[in-house]
């Protein structure tokens, strides 16, 4: 199954936000690091601030937020809502399958699909940050790689 542009982009905002601290990036911000259409981004905002995952100040002082409940929040509860109840395959399109009536495979795929929904539920946004991650966003956040300041890396004195 491959997640759909937005749903990825929904998850990335939430691990994003979930190692920010007190920081309060802004849409902006958050899109530039992720190389992201602000305008695209936006759209992924607005609707994890629907769902009460996220909060988002406007003006000065202002930025994004993760909530507790986008903390806490079900991977797999996540990934249903930005991708939608739909079928893996579409049977009734503007040429529906003549196997519709007695298709076994559907059904199969309707099972794989809630499967994979289901591998996720047990997941929470503040598991998916864990380390070693949690350190590499904070990283990426600010353009540089953290482990290469951590004791053991592979980092040498001279090497810039």
């Amino acid at each position: 199954m491959r997640l759909l542009r937005f749903t990825d982009l929904a998850l990335r905002v939430l691990m994003r936000l979930a190692v920010a601290g007190g920081a309060t990036p802004t849409t902006r911000d958050v899109a530039d690091g992720m190389d992201v259409p602000y305008t695209h981004l936006a759209k992924v905002v607005a609707e994890l601030q629907h769902m009460g995952l996220i909060e988002a100040r406007r003006g000065r002082g202002g930025g994004l937020t993760l909530t507790e409940r986008g903390r806490t929040a079900s991977v797999g509860a996540v990934v249903r809502a930005f991708e939608g109840g739909g079928d893996v395959v579409d049977c009734e399109g503007p040429t529906p399958c003549p196997l519709n009536s007695a298709c076994r495979l559907r059904g199969a795929l309707r099972r794989a699909q809630e499967a994979f929904f289901a591998s996720l539920d047990p997941l929470t946004v503040q598991d998916i940050v864990a380390e070693p991650t949690g350190v590499l966003l904070l990283g990426i956040s600010r353009g540089v790689d953290p482990r290469e300041d951590q004791p053991g890396s592979a980092r040498t004195p001279d090497q810039p």
